[in-house]
């Protein structure tokens, strides 16, 4: 399957998780697979729609997708799903995905908003045997999610549409040794954070991944860029995670 080529599903359930996080499952298609990293994430074309929306896969076996999708006032797919859209088709993309845990690394630290509670959820589970320290910060508007994360998390409240992850981050006492950092939210304070980690601790890009989920400058509309065909340049082109964002960061805002 191309990227050009989405894939139709059938969604076969809906949940509500909290009052702004909506839990979609899915009858996977014939030949989706998983790439087995535990931030992947696919591009969701809900019906009526041309542009597509990138959403991390929570779950991905035995034939069942599940895709948990933030709730906000306005947007492609906030808006339909929360219509009775059981039972409707959607097309999918091939799931991507980055997180890359280095050899050396000794422990490994989360930080995310609600858009990435997913994604943490998901690495968390998949580490869960690895036996190395692993510290969360998740920042949520709801009250604490305890059952989402199946490891100890430190929450963090922010009202709906604000971040304050950026400032959470820089108080952070970190680990002694190499270890991994992955982050997800706010375009604009992921790029604090990635300028903080390179050049005020002097961090290997090996060693974090820090993401840019939705930006707060111009809310929550259509993209203007897709970040698809930048990826897969970046990647043919030999760059880092780090550099890919920041070329996509800086075509944003062109």
């Amino acid at each position: 399957m191309t990227s050009r080529t989405p894939l139709a599903a059938v969604v076969r359930e809906r949940e509500v998780l909290s009052e702004h996080l909506l839990r979609l499952v899915l009858d996977a298609p014939e030949g989706l697979a998983t790439t087995g990293v535990p931030d992947e994430w696919l591009a969701l074309t809900v019906p009526g729609q041309f542009q597509t929306r990138y959403y991390t896969v929570r779950s991905l076996a035995d034939g069942v997708l599940t895709l948990d999708v933030v709730v906000h006032e306005q947007g492609l797919v906030t808006e339909w799903a929360q219509t009775d859209c059981v039972g409707q088709s959607v097309g999918l993309s091939a799931p991507k995905g980055s997180f890359l845990l280095p050899l050396d690394a000794g422990w490994v630290v989360l930080a995310g908003d609600l858009t990435a509670l997913p994604a943490m959820g998901r690495i968390a589970q998949t580490l869960a045997e690895s036996n190395l320290p692993l510290t969360i910060h998740a920042e949520v508007p709801d009250a604490p999610l305890h059952d989402y994360v199946p490891a100890p998390v430190e929450w963090h409240h922010a009202e709906s549409g604000t971040s304050e992850l950026a400032a959470i981050v820089r108080d952070l006492e970190w680990p002694e040794g190499p270890g991994y950092f992955w982050m997800g939210g706010e375009s604009a304070q992921m790029r604090d954070i990635r300028r903080h980690l390179r050049h005020d601790l002097g961090r290997d890009t090996r060693h974090y991944d820090v993401m840019g989920y939705w930006s707060g400058s111009r809310g929550r509309q259509a993209r203007r860029v897709d970040p698809g065909p930048i990826y897969a340049a970046g990647r043919a082109a030999g760059k880092s995670d780090d550099e890919i964002w920041a070329d996509y960061d800086e075509a944003r805002n062109a």
